[in-house]
Parts: C-alpha cells; sequence; structure tokens
C-alpha cells in the first residue's frame, strides 16, 4: 500500500499477517463465530474487509487475553452486537427528538406576536 493508504478488501493471508493469526485459525473462527463471515470472490477466495478484522482482533483479545472459552467469547460478542443495536436506535430517537423540537421552534418563532424566539 502505498502512502498509508488502505484496502477494501484483504486476503486472508494479509489478514492473517496483520492480526499474527494462522490462516487454519481464521478458517476455524469462521464456523465458531457466525458474525465473522469474509466475503469470497469469484476465485472463492476469502475477502476481508475491515470490519472482519477488526472482528478478528476482537476475538483474539477475547480468546487469548481475556481468558474467554470459544463459546464464551461467541456470547460476549452477542452481548456487544445487542447493546450496539440498542445504542442505534436511541441515537435515532434523539434525532428524531431534536428534529421534532427543532420544527417545534420554528412553528413558535413564526407565530410569536414580533416574530422573535421566545
Amino acid at each position: 500500500m502505498k502512502n498509508g493508504e488502505e484496502k477494501l478488501y484483504y486476503s486472508i493471508s494479509e489478514v492473517a499477517e496483520m492480526t499474527d493469526v494462522k490462516p487454519y485459525v481464521l478458517r476455524f473462527w469462521e464456523k465458531e463465530f457466525p458474525m465473522l463471515h469474509p466475503r469470497k470472490n469469484r476465485g472463492g477466495n476469502r475477502t476481508y474487509q475491515k470490519r472482519e478484522i477488526v472482528l478478528v482482533n476482537r476475538i483474539k483479545s477475547l480468546l487469548y487475553e481475556e481468558g474467554y472459552t470459544i463459546e464464551g467469547a461467541r456470547q460476549k460478542l452477542s452481548e456487544s452486537s445487542r447493546d450496539i443495536r440498542r445504542e442505534d436506535k436511541l441515537i435515532e430517537l434523539l434525532a428524531q427528538i431534536k428534529k421534532e423540537l427543532m420544527e417545534l421552534e420554528r412553528t413558535l418563532t413564526l407565530n410569536s406576536p414580533n416574530g422573535s424566539k421566545l
């Protein structure tokens, strides 16, 4: 890669080198962690994107540094995924509330006697 450019897709050997995880371990983890599913190109080779590389590093950390079993790591990742979905829904709700409050402010400003903010 030139000048710090990031690629969109990485081969399994590149990911293995970047994460210090052997390719056969990455293939095994694909079977054990349903959320880890790199796409395959026309040639049938795995193509990892940045999000899968982040997930590989997270799985590696859970297993090797934090001492989780595969089942425990799978549950931890599932919980994290649920938390992220909840946070996303909360952010959407807050954005909608903000939009409605701004609309209310605009309506009140237009309907005030002198046209100024209250």
